[in-house]
């Protein structure tokens, strides 16, 4: 079996007795990793090595990825929601402080600005790209904001400009949800280089995989200092410094998290990121494809590319034309075999933030275009074949 193609228990498959003939080996899920030999290699290495978790791996990892991204420092953590976490404590965000949140995101954009007694307000969306709307964003600021976070929707930077003429002569932080992309670029500026403190996300289907793993790079050594002990417990050292020291003793400073992410995980990322730019061109092929193969397809519109940014296309979503049952279309396709999927539902409308007293109708943009979304397949080992076996499903589906 070619190494791409190398079977892994966490790859989304559905039931052997799916109707319609479907089955593990013709399933194409939205997204997938790609284990290979050399990822393999380096676990066991790490396993052997004496240091399961907070060894040299983890600090090697946190450089070499903090230079791919363009930033000084790097904090491996044990997810993408983990790096946002520690970006609203080392940013000082608690009670009484607002955050601004577009609201086409995943949960954790706005769940970690709650978990540090902040409020998230919820800005709305441009409608052709889904990114964060610094009009909106602009419209929703107060005297209690404290923090703009911008979403790096599906792999395209969020208008980093607009929102930082917004945010510097207020004092505003901008966070970076860069959890989508890494490699992209914004006017010629790398993802890591972009805000105040950017997060990544290293969950299975994201451009490279540690199985669950994020990280948050700064170039403010005092900030990444901050989150190092955050992640730690909130303790001032961990246990290769004091052996290193030869020391026992610790301070634990403030009350932190257990968000460490070990050496072992942090091997497979350092052999993930060595292939992470080759994966970017398979993404940006794939999608090259998709565009040319929708063309002629009125029923269903892909996103638009910005073009001073680079895309990575961590998700292809495409927004099916008003008039179409999206739930509908997106029952065919999973019948065919195709595992598409929707990215997302406005966070307030979630039935917990809908009892924290957020109402519908906040974001008309975000909301429309979360009743027409659809997220095609989009992982490296893709070929043509897949593209047009997913664009014949969905001209079908659509028809």
């Amino acid at each position: 079996m070619p190494e791409a193609f190398r079977p892994c228990s966490s790859w989304p498959m559905p039931d052997r007795d799916t109707p319609g003939g479907v089955t593990e080996t013709n399933f194409l899920p939205y997204g997938r990793q790609e284990i290979g030999d050399a990822d393999v290699k380096a676990v066991v290495e790490a396993l052997v090595s004496g240091w399961l978790t907070t060894g040299p791996r983890v600090s090697e990892f946190e450089r070499s990825f903090a230079t791919h991204v363009g930033a000084g420092e790097g904090v491996a953590v044990n997810s993408g929601t983990a790096a946002l976490h520690c970006a609203m404590r080392a940013l000082g965000i608690g009670p009484g402080d607002e955050v601004i949140v577009p609201a086409i995101t995943f949960a954790a954009s706005a769940n970690a600005v709650l978990y540090e007694g902040g409020t998230p307000v919820f800005a709305d969306v441009e409608p052709d790209t889904l990114l964060i709307d610094p009009a909106s964003a602009a419209a929703r600021i107060t005297a209690k904001t404290r923090a703009i976070v911008a979403v790096d929707y599906a792999g395209q930077p969020a208008d980093y400009d607009a929102l930082r003429a917004l945010a510097v002569p207020r004092g505003i932080k901008l966070i970076a949800d860069a959890c989508h992309a890494p490699g992209a670029t914004y006017r010629g500026k790398a993802t890591g280089t972009l805000a105040d403190i950017s997060c990544f996300s290293f969950h299975p289907v994201k451009h490279l995989t540690t199985c669950e793993g994020g990280m948050a790079v700064t170039d403010d050594p005092g900030m990444a200092a901050h989150m190092r002990r955050f992640r730690n417990h909130g303790i001032d050292s961990d246990h290769r410094s004091r052996e290193a020291a030869g020391a026992h003793a610790y301070d634990m400073a403030e009350l932190g998290y257990n968000y460490r992410l070990p050496d072992v995980q942090c091997a497979l990322g350092l052999a993930q990121l060595r292939r992470l730019s080759g994966w970017v061109a398979a993404r940006q092929n794939i999608a090259r494809l998709y565009d040319e193969a929708l063309a002629g397809i009125a029923e269903a519109v892909p996103l638009r590319t910005h073009p001073d940014r680079t895309h990575v296309h961590h998700l292809y979503v495409v927004r099916l034309v008003e008039g179409i049952d999206r739930d509908h279309v997106f029952a065919r396709l999973r019948a065919e075999g195709i595992g598409a999927n929707v990215h997302y539902a406005p966070v307030y409308l979630h039935s917990h933030y809908a009892r924290l007293g957020y109402p519908a109708g906040l974001c008309p943009n975000a909301e429309a275009a979360a009743r027409q979304i659809l997220t095609l397949p989009m992982f490296p080992a893709m070929g043509e074949a897949d593209v047009r076996r997913v664009v014949g499903a969905l001209t079908r589906a659509t028809a």
